[in-house]
């Protein structure tokens, strides 16, 4: 099988451990142990006892019933444990969810910009794949009309990712239930990567999932982006019962259990959701503010504001292509964001901005010091 190299994957590894400034992580600050247990009002010395005493088996191999029972809680229509799978991470759970769905031949249409999984996976599974472009103009919302054209009788998926990730877009209940009826129009499925769903900047959860909508709509989501614990590898997808069934299957061929510790920290997490969520949309909200004054005050530097998640993609009007923009500002002072061509968007690059306040400001500094020199 041949497949493309996934571009923000390739530069994040090549250049972020080298980083001076690094605003491109895509996480809320993440969470140390302690403080996650501190959180949750669970005692330090007594959790690392217990901890010692733990028998590394493969655990519960669907994921323990209390974090399925737990991750059922997240969706707005009921949902019971054998609507989950548990998976490593959410890259584990797309993969888990497009391997089960998609073959040679199949049409897939995809919206971008978004993360290259969405569209190079079904690709390099012999899929063709359609792609529907959203613009800074439409909010990075996709138009239904152009969707409609691409959606044929013979169109198996629909792949969106919402929040979006670069965009920071957010679709909205109504355009997730357009979304569905075209795909219900041709019997198609819907998969939706909702890794930052959580983060939405009016209301935690305040947007259905497309798993709440659609008989055939496939939740995928995680734990690293809303709860700020991408070092769990923990996922899940979430869909009905048959489907799940159906990814038992093929996952069984390469994943058999996610860790037992993981499973268990990641219970915690979910039980103290409202606490997380909390500290992260103040850092959100604040880092956010600082973001919007210091677009404005730069010149030839401009963005549709997110309105959920933790990232921005940010146009520049100058005549460079993204990666040498990004790369000469490496160079230049260790400033560290991710070119759009990463996403297929030129003169754009992306930006994290969830990081510890200190880190924001002075990453944002330094871009505006390279951008004097161009």
């Amino acid at each position: 099988m041949e497949i493309k190299a996934f571009e923000v994957e390739e530069w994040m590894n090549k250049y972020e451990d080298d980083a001076k400034y690094n605003i491109a992580e895509t996480c809320v600050e993440s969470l140390k142990v302690g403080e996650l247990l501190d959180i949750a009002a669970i005692d330090r010395g007594e959790f690392f006892n217990d901890l010692a005493e733990t028998k590394l088996t493969y655990g519960a191999i669907p994921g323990s019933m209390k974090l399925r029972e737990q991750i059922t809680q997240l969706y707005h229509k009921k949902k019971t444990i054998d609507n989950v799978i548990v998976t490593n991470g959410g890259i584990g759970a797309n993969f888990l969810a497009l391997f089960t769905l998609v073959g040679p031949g199949d049409e897939v249409v995809a919206v971008y910009p978004t993360y290259q999984q969405l569209y190079s996976l079904p690709e390099a599974l012999g899929a063709k794949v359609r792609r529907l472009r959203t613009e800074p103009e439409e909010g990075f919302i996709p138009e239904m009309n152009k969707l409609s054209s691409l959606v044929k009788s013979n169109t198996k998926v629909i792949v969106i990712n919402t929040p979006n990730n670069p965009t920071g877009a957010c679709f909205g209940e109504k355009v997730m239930q357009e979304i569905a009826e075209i795909a219900d129009k041709v019997g198609a499925w819907v998969v939706c990567d909702e890794v930052y769903r959580g983060l939405e900047h009016n209301g935690s959860y305040s947007v259905p999932s497309i798993a709440d909508i659609y008989e055939k709509g496939i939740s995928t989501s995680s734990v690293s982006k809303a709860y700020s614990l991408a070092g769990l590898r923990l996922g899940w997808v979430t869909a009905n019962e048959e489907f799940i069934k159906e990814c038992f299957k093929h996952r069984d061929y390469n994943t058999i259990s996610c860790g037992m510790i993981d499973d268990a920290l990641a219970l915690i997490a979910l039980k103290n959701k409202e606490k997380i969520l909390d500290r992260n949309m103040k850092i959100i909200l604040e880092n956010k503010k600082i973001l919007i004054d210091w677009v404005n005050r730069t010149e030839k530097i401009s963005f549709t504001i997110p309105n959920a998640g933790t990232t921005a993609l940010i146009k520049y009007d100058h005549e460079m292509e993204s990666e040498e923009f990004c790369k000469r500002m490496f160079e230049y002072n260790g400033a560290f964001v991710v070119p759009g061509s990463c996403f297929e968007f030129e003169n754009h690059f992306r930006l994290g901005y969830a990081p510890k306040k200190e880190v924001l400001v002075e990453g944002l500094g330094a871009i505006g010091q390279f951008l004097k020199t161009i």
